[in-house]
């Protein structure tokens, strides 16, 4: 508004100025024109300026007005678009670290989650169960390749279609109840007329509902003869490790308790029996360690004895290099 008044007074100065000069324009020609005429001429002259004058006037007024109008809008913009912004400690830029962190980890669980519902529904929404595992078929049982057995040869013959079928139990999954029907149809020559008679006799359902452990010691009694049976006792009575040799103490520990199950009707006379004799350098940590399961017991004196056995070979490469720099420096 300031600018647009100080404009107008500007003008109207200016306007006042060549009304002047003109008057004084029109008293120089009145020496040559009569006075009524230059009365005439004069005032029509001058109406014509001012109409024209105030025209330019009002349009330079309008104009003046508008760039007034359109500084005070920018200016406003500026004020309302202003932002204020605060310094950035350590604290904070921490804080929006953990956050960011947080977030992403919260969206990879949700697109896992979803990934993993995706997996499990058809599509229409709905939750699919998840497939049963793998019932054990007698096909299925063969592919794990068992052993068959004839009964001809003996005492390790039988020892070895025991841990052989046992081990295609547990990689084939085999329940139970079907245990005795898949190992019975690998029996071969005299084991099978064995089989079949001893079926005969107590019936299918009797036959079939036996355990394993029972099937093994009517196996035991069958193929290996009294005489033979004690022999192997004996020999597993005065077992003993060699040296630091527990894995094959291991090895035959568990080929004789197959074969003489009437010595340790129980685990806990199976892990007494093996932990009594071990070397003096583990057997204090073998008591300790009161392990429940044979498996237990084998796989901890393994690597006991492993421990030790590195631990001595270390201080024998320790004296070897002490005695010669010893020899080197008596050099």
């Amino acid at each position: 508004m300031k600018a647009s008044k100080s404009f107008t007074c500007w003008y109207h100065e200016r306007h006042r100025t060549a009304i002047l000069s003109e008057a004084n324009t029109c008293m120089s020609r009145a020496s040559l024109t009569h006075p009524s005429d230059l009365i005439g001429f004069d005032l029509s002259h001058r109406l014509e300026r001012m109409h024209s004058t105030r025209n330019k006037h009002n349009q330079l007024v309008s104009r003046a007005q508008k760039i007034a109008s359109k500084k005070r809008t920018t200016r406003a913009s500026l004020a309302i678009t202003t932002t204020t912004t605060t310094p950035v400690t350590n604290a904070l830029l921490k804080a929006l670290i953990d956050q960011g962190a947080a977030d992403a980890l919260a969206a990879r669980d949700t697109d896992r989650s979803m990934n993993e519902d995706d997996s499990h529904n058809s599509g229409t929404g709905v939750r699919r169960e998840a497939p049963l595992a793998r019932k054990c078929t007698y096909p299925y049982f063969i592919k794990c390749k068992p052993l068959y057995f004839k009964g001809t040869k003996g005492v390790f013959e039988l020892t070895q279609w025991f841990e052989r079928m046992e081990s295609v139990f547990r990689i084939s999954k085999c329940i139970v109840e079907n245990q005795i029907k898949f190992a019975s149809c690998n029996l071969l020559g005299s084991a099978l007329t064995w089989w079949n008679s001893h079926v005969r006799t107590v019936g299918h359902d009797v036959a079939y509902a036996m355990t394993w452990t029972t099937l093994k010691k009517k196996m035991t009694d069958k193929y290996c003869q009294r005489v033979e049976i004690k022999k192997l006792e004996v020999e597993m009575w005065n077992l003993k490790v060699k040296g630091t040799d527990v894995i094959g103490y291991n090895q035959h520990f568990q080929e004789l308790a197959l074969m003489c199950v009437r010595m340790f009707l129980k685990d806990s006379d199976n892990i007494e029996k093996y932990v009594g004799v071990l070397p003096d350098m583990i057997h204090g940590s073998m008591m300790a360690s009161k392990p429940k399961t044979m498996q237990d017991a084998i796989e901890f004196a393994t690597e006991l004895m492993d421990k030790k056995i590195s631990t001595l070979a270390e201080r024998q490469a320790e004296n070897k290099r002490k005695l010669d720099n010893n020899n080197k420096a008596q050099q």
